[in-house]
């Protein structure tokens, strides 16, 4: 396994032949953030890899992650009668997520700044991207935690489950259109929450615990956003993008199956996940809720990961994720009956093995496209100037 190759020939000549292409239509990315990532970007060294900036941001995303697990293990930091976060920590999480969602805009910047634009640069942006969903889904969520004053942690789980496929609608979109359209939600939320972070530093958890309009809760809102922005906004704009392509006879795949397809494996671990919940003899989610979130996460990076090289090389994307194997196996287990402790042994072997896979599969794609383009994935020296 140490030397697999996941990126076929065939994959490997259609980066070749990729092309960027990409559509932002966010007033506030526009008008805002892009000439603000302008500036920042002139900071920075033209020595500096853009590939160095992005996994920066990433590392930012992931420590925020393990800062917050740390102060609120089990999301009841933010409940009446607990021990809350101290003010510090929400100040240093909302500078980080901004500074990393900063990150995330001007490595593209640096690239084109730097003339080093490669397909193996955008694969590695939105591949952690996709991992990032997760990090940022349940550090969120200790703002208002679990309890009483709170959001379930079964809610909660709906909720990611509703980030994580208005994430994958964009790279859908790339894969039968050909041209990635830039969701509006995903700048909107990095600023919101980063302004909520600093927010709840100033005026407590407690705030939140009031209502914000009539018996209308903080946490209503918080939930009503999430699942507004992907209902009104980000579903019906992938739509009409999609049916344009369709209208003007542009899309890359003439069979409804085909143009599907990258949807199978994202819904089958849905299912999968959601039967394990619902089933369980031990209730795992209500009693490892952090570790279940981020086994589903991991799974769902690795499908987004394959479904992205297959956008980029024009290949089609495989119907059904390995990772959904083992999954399915344990989902069995599960049903026929096994103890607390068994359960929960099953959940963290599984969740490690999640991770090594999805990080082996990452290492090598990173390294296959790297040899492949000739080109060091953090430095701007090339190979043969050495």
């Amino acid at each position: 396994m140490a030397g697999y190759e996941y990126v076929s020939p065939e994959q490997l000549a259609g980066f070749d032949k990729y092309k960027y292409s990409a559509v932002d239509t966010n007033p506030l990315s526009l008008y805002v953030m892009h000439p603000f990532w302008n500036t920042i970007v002139k900071v920075f060294p033209t020595w500096l890899a853009p590939n160095l900036i992005t996994f920066s941001g990433f590392l930012l995303v992931v420590f925020n992650f393990l800062l917050m697990a740390y102060f609120d293990p089990d999301f009841y930091a933010s409940a009446p009668g607990h021990k809350h976060v101290p003010d510090w920590v929400w100040i240093v999480v909302g500078i980080l997520n901004f500074v990393a969602y900063t990150l995330d805009g001007v490595d593209g910047k640096q690239a084109r700044r730097t003339n080093s634009s490669t397909p193996l640069g955008e694969l590695f942006d939105h591949g952690l991207d996709s991992w990032s969903c997760v990090y940022f889904v349940v550090t969120v969520y200790s703002i208002f935690g679990r309890g009483s004053t709170g959001v379930s942690v079964f809610v909660l789980y709906l909720l990611l489950w509703v980030v994580l496929f208005s994430f994958i609608l964009s790279h859908w979109e790339k894969y039968n259109t050909g041209i990635l359209f830039l969701p509006w939600g995903y700048d909107i939320s990095q600023v919101t929450i980063s302004f909520v972070y600093i927010v709840t530093a100033v005026v407590g958890v407690e705030a939140w615990y009031e209502p914000f309009l009539f018996n209308f809760l903080y946490r209503d809102l918080f939930t009503t956003m999430i699942i507004g922005c992907a209902l009104c906004v980000t579903l019906p704009m992938s739509l009409l993008n999609f049916f344009r392509s369709y209208k003007n006879n542009t899309l890359k795949h003439n069979s409804v199956y085909e143009a599907m397809v990258p949807f199978f494996s994202p819904c089958l671990l849905f299912i999968l996940s959601t039967a394990w919940i619902l089933w369980s003899p031990s209730d795992i989610l209500e009693i490892h809720p952090r570790i279940f979130y981020f086994m589903v996460g991991t799974a769902f990076a690795n499908i987004t990961c394959q479904l992205i090289v297959c956008q980029m090389s024009s290949t089609r994307c495989p119907t059904l994720n390995w990772l959904l194997v083992p999954l399915f196996l344990v989902v069995l287990v599960v049903n026929l009956g096994v103890s607390s402790y068994i359960e929960s042994i099953i959940l963290y072997t599984l969740t490690t093995a999640f991770t090594l896979a999805h990080i082996h599969y990452g290492v090598r794609v990173v390294k296959q496209l790297s040899s492949h383009f000739q080109i060091y994935p953090f430095s701007l020296r090339k190979p043969n100037s050495d």
